[in-house]
């Protein structure tokens, strides 16, 4: 009988949907809204509680809370979607249970932390944003949701677009740099590639920008940690990405477990509800981070009930694990701590995102298992998982053209990083295949055939400390210490490198050494690898060290006395396949730095977009006394923002300015040549910044505003052009005013952000 009467209660719900629906005069907003209230009609208030209720469904966990009983909870209408549930028969199966066996059949949303790649991985995400190729990496949004969605999901927790300019926070691997400018337009192509522009359609799904807000920020890069910062910084730098993506129509907005302001993100009024949605117009739902709402508890907001009131009345929809809003709601309600409409707004807000996905239409549109066996870690996409990784390595160093390497001879390989296919994912790669990932060794020994010998040694440790290591063995992710002493893995290191032609060293991070949750004091690269370079570099062989990493190290020795530094994050499925293609000059690199590499952990942080002070340091000097210096090392960088080495080479000429002088709306364009003066084809992204000389409050001494890659052949000159208006000199003022002020810029143009060409432009 209860079957018959859930059966029952969702024809019910989809005749008040019907009905809901038929008014023709209804578009935009008010038709979704028109169609939610039509089932919101027929709620109880628990299943209206219910519908902002979000269990994780699998095993995956990062935080303090797992849930329990779900398939009588999803029986009882007290879930509204699920996360981290892998595979379409599972899926499939939950759908079944909530549309067939609930009271009214509303249909879950099923979500998964799919961040750079579904099964098929591409490069981490400060990876594919060194590419610097917006087309591209809208197109590993695209194929990620196509995968995602074969396989019964409908929303993936990503991009996070968090500012970061402490590479001690782990999590800088997950985002885009340091780049507000960058970091927006990458927010823009991934939020295009997720959701399509039919969100109804079977291969598109629903993305979510995190974490709100400025949780790249910690003090002492320590995750979780205290953020404080003012509100022009927030606006100037930090905002951006979240309202670009917001702008491109984002559907999802996920809450940051930092404090703003005093006042934990997931409970804060002024950012979830009058900077998200009154100032920005942002009308999806928002949803917290895992167990956030209950984490405010320890913040020293109060008990659950008191945190969960607070986060729905800040404007929070849907609570991620933690179960406040299931169990405490009603109470609050009969207690008039919230109110009935801002449940059934939270409420609405879900069922209008089910709506636009399709759901209501055909709750398992994302469940056909023939679409799960095709289309999820093909050939083609693998091919194009390997395109995408050869784009983003960076070349930092490449002394006398060490680089590209001869299929010939004896190479030695020689790392821990060398043969482990695991950790070529990198962090937060929970779908991935991790055994079929391709290995530096295997995408050397395919590239090379019979032409050319391998010999290979482990050589050294990831690091000296067991228990370090094992803290970042996990996930599926195994480091596979060796057992032997660090004298008697060097020797045979030495041993081999004595018998080759040149060395390709595997060094760097484990996967798992970056990401959430492993956040360092000591970004300084690993002394048990240095040590074994150290005794390579005795050798007298050539060194091309291949840097797998998820942030920026600290690395002047390696600088100083390697041959060839190529940095290879951690590049994905087809990591083995790409590296090979660059070493051995199949692919040019073009990657561009999208975060600055400190020369010690002491400069941290250290940003290209910093403002002046009144005491600068003199251009060119090191140390001037009661200047803004240090004593032991220069104020630059080791690698700037923006920085990378080609097989080739280009120079650019002197800036060309459509006019020196500009009034108002007028545009300015501003031109160089480049050329490529190589001997390779090659690509070279052109970097635009400009400086507001005298502002109202201090400003930046450059900020990007532009860049093309551009394609060049051996020999090849090309004219670039960017053009320029007003919009491109606004920022937010002393009273945070959106507003552009006249006088003098300059205009610099070039392929770092230190190695600029500059012309100055008066506009009143």
């Amino acid at each position: 009988m209860s079957r018959y009467i859930s059966t029952l209660m969702a024809v019910f719900v989809l005749l008040a949907y019907a009905c809901g629906t038929s008014d023709k005069s209804l578009t935009g907003d008010a038709r979704w809204v028109h169609k939610a209230d039509s089932v919101l009609a027929l709620m109880t208030l628990e299943e209206k509680i219910g519908q902002l209720n979000l269990p994780a469904g699998g095993d995956i966990t990062t935080g303090q809370a797992t849930s329990t009983g779900l398939g009588q909870k999803i029986k009882e209408g007290k879930v509204g979607g699920m996360f981290n549930l892998k595979g379409v028969e599972k899926i499939r199966e939950a759908q079944r249970v909530a549309v067939e066996e609930s009271r009214l059949g509303i249909p879950l949303i099923f979500g998964m932390d799919v961040i750079h790649g579904y099964e098929t991985l591409f490069p981490i995400p400060l990876g594919v944003s060194s590419t610097w190729d917006m087309e591209l990496i809208e197109k590993t949004a695209r194929m990620a949701a196509m995968e995602a969605s074969a396989d019964g999901i409908s929303w993936t927790f990503s991009p996070m677009t968090d500012i970061s300019r402490d590479p001690r926070w782990g999590r800088v691997s997950e985002g885009n740099g340091e780049d507000p400018y960058l970091g927006a337009r990458i927010a823009e192509a991934m939020v295009k590639g997720y959701q399509g522009d039919d969100l109804t359609a079977h291969n598109t799904i629903l993305a979510c920008v995190k974490h709100f807000a400025l949780y790249g920020a910690p003090e002492a890069g320590r995750d979780y940690h205290t953020v404080d910062m003012s509100r022009n910084r927030m606006y100037n730098e930090y905002f951006r990405p979240y309202k670009a993506a917001v702008e491109a129509g984002v559907g999802t907005v996920m809450t940051a477990f930092n404090d703003v302001d005093g006042i934990p993100a997931s409970g804060s009024k002024w950012l979830m509800t009058e900077v998200l949605r009154n100032q920005w117009g942002f009308n999806g739902f928002v949803v917290t981070d895992y167990t956030a709402i209950n984490e405010m508890i320890d913040h020293g907001l109060g008990d659950l009930q008191t945190v969960s009131a607070m986060a729905l009345k800040a404007g929070v929809e849907m609570d991620m694990v933690g179960e406040g809003f299931l169990t405490t709601l009603e109470k609050s309600l009969k207690e008039g701590k919230v109110t009935a409409a801002e449940i059934d707004e939270a409420c609405r807000r879900i069922l209008i995102a089910k709506f636009k996905l399709g759901l209501f239409d055909d709750p398992y549109r994302y469940c056909n298992t023939d679409r799960a066996k095709n289309e999820i870690f093909t050939a083609e996409n693998r091919q194009f998982a390997r395109e995408v990784a050869a784009q983003s390595l960076v070349l930092l160093k490449n002394e006398n053209q060490v680089l590209p390497l001869q299929k010939k001879g004896t190479i030695a390989l020689i790392g821990p990083l060398a043969d482990n296919r695991e950790n070529m994912a990198g962090t937060w790669s929970v779908a991935g295949r991790f055994p079929e990932a391709v290995s530096l060794k295997d995408g050397l020994e395919k590239a090379l055939g019979n032409q050319a010998r391998i010999l290979q040694a482990r050589g050294a440790n990831i690091v000296y400390d067991a228990d370090l290591e094992a803290r970042v063995s996990i996930f599926g992710k195994p480091t596979r210490r060796d057992s032997r002493s660090p004298e008697a893995m060097i020797q045979e290191a030495v041993n081999i490198a004595r018998q080759s032609d040149v060395i390709i060293a595997a060094m760097g991070e484990a996967a798992e050494m970056s990401g959430e949750s492993s956040s360092l004091t000591d970004i300084e690269f690993p002394a048990s690898q240095r040590e074994l370079l150290k005794a390579l570099k005795a050798t007298g062989k050539p060194i091309v060290m291949v840097m797998f990493t998820g942030r920026p190290r600290a690395m002047t020795w390696e600088q100083e006395n390697l041959d060839a530094i190529l940095n290879v994050w951690f590049a994905g499925s087809e990591a083995g396949d790409a590296i090979a293609d660059v070493l051995f000059g199949d692919v040019n690199p073009s990657g561009k730095l999208t975060m600055t590499f400190p020369r010690t952990t002491g400069q941290i942080p250290i940003y290209y977009n910093h403002k002046n002070t009144g005491r600068p340091l003199d251009e060119g000097a090191w140390f001037e006394k009661f200047r803004t210096n240090y004593l032991d090392v220069p104020n630059e960088p080791l690698y700037p923002f923006g920085y990378g080495l080609s097989y080739t080479t280009f120079s650019y000429g002197d800036i060309n300015l459509s006019s020196r002088q500009l009034e108002g709306d007028q545009k300015l364009t501003a031109s160089i040549e480049l050329s490529n003066t190589g001997k390779y084809d090659g690509a070279e992204v052109v970097q635009l910044y400009i400086r507001d000389v005298v502002g109202s409050i201090t400003r930046p001494m450059r900020e990007l505003k532009g860049f093309q890659k551009v394609h060049l052949k051996a020999g090849e000159s090309k004219t670039i052009r960017f053009e320029i208006t007003t919009e491109d000199l606004k920022f937010y003022n002393y009273d945070i005013e959106y507003v552009w002020e006249p006088g003098e810029f300059e205009i610099m143009i070039g392929g770092n952000s230190s190695d600029v060409k500059m012309a100055s432009v008066e506009w009143k």
